[in-house]
């Protein structure tokens, strides 16, 4: 890869992408068959037409896993290769796999566990955190009488620098809670360099991290970045609602947590797991690998992690052009940056730190109005205020009251970015 398509990224190939449409399900069209833009996949992306018939399937049998039957067995198996893909997904290896019905849920219930069972006078997490994870910090803080401290966020880069968040981690500190990715701005943290410096200071420190929204979009690898906990959710994933999967390190998985006696004391799971759900999520990951194997033979023989980070990378770049077509635009046709009457919130030139996630505002519509516009124009898009608890916090520390977020997927081409910048800029001049 060079330097030219680092930054500008890299389309699909013409047979790729509708290769991409038609996995989905209602990519160009909703529920009623009207054409539109779904353009709020940060609120939970397009599914997965394999995820949703696999978990069907899986679900509609009666079987439980703990019995010694061929339809048990079978189960187990799902459910065991389910998790393998999980940790494939990180790239690590042993600690404890979790599930819930949501990924909020999950990291709850590791903030509180470590908070209640580590010794530390205060806990860190940034104002950028989703509520599923600044709230149980906060919560937790109050509940075991400890200091939490909160690092700022970068107005220019709409993320949050590695040394303003390293300067609030000292020798006392419990617990250190980040997000990959910020869900307003798109902006990535820079995570392997957090965690080393956190580490530098208290080489036990524990560190857990909300990926849920940036899973979606690039690679994750944990091989060389030691924490103890992450996060994600399927429904963001391509996959369905009703499972939040969690990865804790070995000796996070050990510390007292609420249990049923007789299991093992790494488990977390209360009750019988769902393997469908588990099922599903193979099934996001074998689409993952396939956009690598259908276009390079040599994938094809390709560990089933090469094989995804291909894919991954694939997506990558795809949302990355699309990213810089939706900001620069194109010969005929005028990006954001270059609309009257419209603000681009939190544009970090460099797009290899940012998901495919656009912060915007009309300077003459306010952003819920602007959202029923765009719904008129058969344009789905999710206005970001002050007045909701899921924006307010974030909002605030960058000095705004509102902004109308923008969250394609790879699932988009070229088409569907013009389409939408025409639409916009007709708004912006009425």
């Amino acid at each position: 890869m060079g330097n030219s398509n680092k930054n500008s990224g890299e389309l699909f190939s013409d047979e790729t992408m509708q290769y991409v449409k038609d996995s989905f399900y209602h990519v160009d069209v909703d529920l009623n068959g009207r054409s539109r833009l779904f353009f709020d996949n940060a609120g939970g992306s397009f599914r997965l037409k394999k995820a949703v018939e696999r978990y069907a399937e899986i679900s509609a049998s009666p079987d439980c896993l703990d019995r010694m039957h061929d339809t048990a067995v079978h189960l187990q198996g799902i459910q065991n290769k389910g998790q393998k893909d999980f940790r494939m997904l990180l790239n690590v290896e042993g600690g404890t796999v979790y599930t819930a019905l949501t990924a909020s849920k999950v990291m709850f219930d590791m903030v509180r566990v470590i908070t209640e069972n580590v010794a530390g006078t205060n806990i860190v997490t940034t104002i950028l955190e989703h509520p599923s994870s600044f709230d149980a910090m906060e919560l937790n803080a109050s509940r075991t009488n400890r200091e939490l401290r909160v690092a700022k966020s970068n107005p220019v880069t709409g993320g949050v620098d590695v040394d303003e968040i390293i300067s609030l981690v000292d020798e006392n500190t419990a617990l250190l809670s980040v997000i990959y990715a910020s869900n307003i701005s798109g902006a990535k943290l820079d995570i392997e360099s957090i965690v080393a410096a956190a580490r530098a200071i208290k080489p036990d420190l524990y560190i857990i991290v909300d990926a849920v929204q940036h899973a979606p979009h690039e690679i994750i690898d944990l091989k060389n970045i030691p924490i103890d906990g992450i996060n994600i959710a399927p429904y963001k994933f391509f996959g369905c609602r009703g499972m939040g999967l969690a990865w804790l390190s070995e000796r996070a998985a050990e510390l007292p947590h609420d249990k049923l006696s007789g299991k093992k004391s790494h488990i977390w799971d209360l009750g019988s797991s769902d393997p469908a759900q588990y099922g599903m999520f193979t099934e996001v990951i074998d689409y993952v690998c396939s956009l690598a194997t259908r276009e390079d033979q040599e994938h094809k023989e390709a560990t089933r992690r090469n094989q995804f980070t291909a894919g991954m990378q694939m997506i990558a770049l795809h949302e990355r052009a699309l990213l810089s077509r939706m900001l620069n635009g194109a010969e005929g046709v005028t990006g954001l940056r270059e609309m009257e009457n419209l603000d681009v919130y939190l544009d970090h030139d460099d797009l290899t730190k940012r998901d495919l996630i656009l912060a915007i505002n009309f300077k003459k519509i306010d952003p819920a109005s602007a959202v029923k516009e765009y719904d008129k124009q058969g344009v789905t898009v999710f206005e970001r205020v002050n007045t909701s608890l899921y924006s307010k916090r974030m909002l605030e520390s960058f000095d705004l009251e509102g902004a109308i977020r923008v969250s394609p997927l790879h699932c988009h081409s070229i088409e569907d970015v013009d389409k939408f910048l025409a639409i916009t800029q007709k708004m912006a001049n009425a």
